[in-house]
């Protein structure tokens, strides 16, 4: 109860001060609806108004933007922004997992291995083709001859990530 009673003072002093800026705003707006001189051309007296009643109007919120109370209020907001995203992804993190389903965390883990492990792969299979070619070089068979070109034209076409084979 007394946090209760804390927060409605709270509140109505928030609303005291907004009241009290708008009655500011209203008397600047009548204090310059009167000032204007009867000899003024029409169009000119409705600029006047105009001119005042903006800026009456833009130095009364700044005043109100810049209060404590304001300023309170809009960091409770984001508190409570920031909050309510914790707690729907909490939430949705534990519907994954009651789902067993994999979180994307999981996913991109997954990719990154499958990727470093093709790498490996390849530079293996690479170094096997270089390995057979030096070896069918040094038994100088027909082979080698026919070989060769093949395994220079691999190693040329793998900075692309593509291996042809013809």
């Amino acid at each position: 109860m007394n946090e209760d009673s804390t927060n409605f003072q709270k509140t109505a002093e928030q609303a005291a001060a907004f009241q009290k800026i708008w009655m500011e705003s209203m008397s600047k707006l009548m204090q310059t609806a009167f000032t204007i001189t009867p000899n003024s051309p029409p169009p000119e007296v409705v600029r006047q108004i105009r001119s005042g009643i903006f800026q009456a109007l833009a130095q009364s919120w700044e005043e109100f933007m810049r209060s404590p109370q304001f300023l309170d209020g809009m960091k409770q907001w984001m508190e409570t922004a920031i909050n309510f995203r914790k707690m729907t992804n909490d939430f949705m993190a534990k519907v994954r997992s009651e789902m067993q389903a994999p979180s994307r965390d999981d996913i991109d883990t997954i990719m990154l291995s499958v990727r470093h492990m093709e790498k490996r792969l390849l530079d293996r299979v690479e170094e096997l083709s270089d390995q057979v070619t030096q070896l069918n070089h040094r038994v100088g068979g027909p082979a080698a001859r026919r070989t060769a070109p093949k395994a220079a034209k691999r190693r040329r076409t793998a900075g692309n990530g593509k291996v042809e084979t013809h």
